[in-house]
């Protein structure tokens, strides 16, 4: 019987642990309490605007992920922005759509907690279970990690080390006129650390202008419970300076991203336990960077396949 593998979370570690497993012929179940792919490689959608409001664009430097890359860049689904920037076509969720391609995915489901029979791990979520799976892979913040290992009477204790900066962001739209024509503005003080015109960005819709800000962790962090009003009553009126704007924006939003950047990574690639096969991934392991999180996740799934040995998934 081929092992059924379940990998908690749908971003870039997730699917490239899934990706990998299923090349080598295990049967992938794809978990995520969103409704969408791609985790902080997030697209934001409202009626005829676009924002990538989590990561705002990716490198490849690693041959493994220059050649995934590539891939996305011939198939459309990517696309250089400038320098060394790559981003998703025509919006951040474009990799991850290509790479789950032929998955297993159950979006809208929250686990909760893990349990274990003689037929194996189970998932819980308010609404309901899913079971009989060889191995559990957890691919989520590492803060959101750890209860989910220990609900199956497991612990990871190299978890706690890991440590992020949490970020909010703003979306802007303007149909008037701006003085910023760059592709972004990277600060090191004030209370905004990136703002990135995502109207440059290749294959976006012809339309207003839309800006991304993304405020600096320790205003993040000293704001990070206030609710989006607050926020765009605090943060606009510095982004609309530094923007240039000419008359206020059509539309504007906040979005709080809790987990947003590893400050302090493990320095390991990914964490197993071969015993009960549970393990955990992500850019907390290795860095803050897409292909960390990529690294990550192949990792995890060749410990998984060299626990597995020489018979395969089957």
């Amino acid at each position: 019987m081929t092992k059924r593998v379940a990998i908690i979370g749908a971003g870039m570690a997730g699917l490239a642990a899934a990706r990998l497993l299923r090349e080598a012929g295990a049967a992938c179940t794809v978990f995520d309490k969103s409704r969408g792919l791609g985790g902080r490689m997030a697209t934001r959608r409202t009626g005829d605007f676009s924002f990538d409001h989590g990561a705002q664009y990716f490198t490849a430097r690693g041959p493994r992920f220059r050649a995934l890359v590539d891939g996305w860049r011939a198939a459309g689904h990517a696309a250089p922005w400038y320098d060394e920037a790559i981003v998703g076509a025509p919006g951040m969720t474009a990799p991850a759509r290509a790479m789950a391609a032929g998955l297993e995915t159950v979006m809208g489901f929250e686990v909760k907690r893990l349990s274990r029979d003689a037929r194996g791990w189970s998932l819980h979520a308010g609404e309901g279970s899913y079971e009989g799976f060889a191995t559990v892979i957890v691919a989520t913040p590492a803060p959101q990690t750890t209860p989910l290992i220990e609900s199956g009477g497991l612990s990871f204790p190299e978890l706690a080390s890991a440590r992020y900066a949490p970020c909010l962001a703003l979306m802007l739209a303007f149909d008037g006129a701006v003085a910023f024509q760059g592709e972004s503005l990277r600060r090191e003080d004030g209370p905004i650390a990136w703002i990135a015109r995502n109207s440059s960005k290749p294959g976006r819709a012809e339309g207003p202008k839309t800006f991304v800000v993304h405020a600096a962790p320790d205003w993040s962090r000293t704001h990070l419970d206030e609710t989006p009003e607050a926020i765009l009553q605090k943060l606009a009126p510095v982004a609309l300076e530094l923007i240039g704007a000419q008359s206020a924006p059509i539309f504007a939003t906040a979005h709080r991203w809790r987990y947003a950047l590893v400050e302090q990574a493990l320095s390991a690639p990914c964490l197993w336990d071969p015993k009960v096969g549970v393990g955990a991934c992500g850019d907390y392991c290795l860095g803050p960077r897409v292909e960390a999180a990529f690294d990550s996740g192949e990792a995890m799934a060749r410990a998984v396949l060299d626990t597995w040995g020489e018979h395969g998934p089957a």
